[in-house]
């Protein structure tokens, strides 16, 4: 039986995997490793010598050094920002610790409180501590609360204080206060003001704010949502967020 036919089915096969593997090639390398490969792919099919004879394999990710080292470079900087960020939290638990001390000493559980998220550290005073209804002039007995807030930040010179004032959605309009905003502002200041005559505070680091009625933290519909709305929040920001 006749098998010459043979032969050039097998060279068919052959071109048939060439080509597949030039296709292959072709989609991991650059421009000019396509070029050679055409070349010799062209000479293979003329009887010359084909590129693949001395070809070593191509690898799948030529970058992979860059990579492993941008990504080590990453894995430091995050770890370096997590220490910091471990540390600032400490920093701020240990004041934390001590203005809540400092709230149970005085009595005042059901006029201060404090919170720390991944922001700030909050603290949080009712307006009535602070003002009688409808006025922005600190208390005498309030001043001595601000007084030693402020002893208690000078210890903390390296953090942003934002002093905020709210209201609740009562509306006030007075010669002195055309509305909440105004209302909130002056208070937020005028609290800021007591702060600041502690020269060891930094008042480069302070600003204050008045939101009136438009950021409560309860409804407005009951007294009491009402009377948790009205308040003045002292907020050590976070560097590190």
């Amino acid at each position: 039986m006749d098998e010459t036919w043979l032969i050039p089915y097998a060279d068919l096969l052959t071109l048939l995997l060439a080509l597949f593997i030039v296709l292959f090639a072709s989609s991991q390398i650059d421009q000019k490793k396509f070029e050679e490969i055409r070349k010799s792919f062209m000479s293979a099919l003329s009887g010359g010598k084909s590129f693949f004879d001395n070809a070593s394999p191509v690898p799948s990710d030529i970058n992979v050094g860059i990579d492993t080292k941008d990504k080590s470079e990453s894995d430091i900087e995050q770890a370096e920002l997590e220490k910091q960020r471990t540390k600032e939290t400490q920093e701020l638990l240990e004041l934390k610790k001590k203005i809540d001390q400092f709230i149970d000493d005085n009595g005042l559980t059901n006029q201060l409180e404090t919170r720390l998220d991944n922001q700030q550290l909050k603290i949080t005073i009712s307006d009535n501590t602070l003002f009688a209804s409808g006025s922005a002039a600190l208390k005498p007995e309030s001043r001595e609360l601000a007084v030693s807030i402020s002893k208690l930040l000078e210890q903390y010179t390296n953090y942003e204080v934002v002093v905020a004032g709210h209201t609740d959605n009562v509306p006030i309009n007075t010669s002195q206060f055309p509305s909440n905003f105004h209302l909130s502002t002056e208070r937020a200041l005028n609290l800021l003001a007591v702060i600041l005559e502690n020269k060891n505070v930094g008042p480069e680091r302070f600003s204050s704010v008045g939101y009136g009625e438009y950021k409560p933290v309860a409804t407005n519909d009951t007294a009491e949502g009402r009377s948790k709305n009205r308040r003045v929040e002292v907020s050590i920001v976070r560097n590190i967020k």
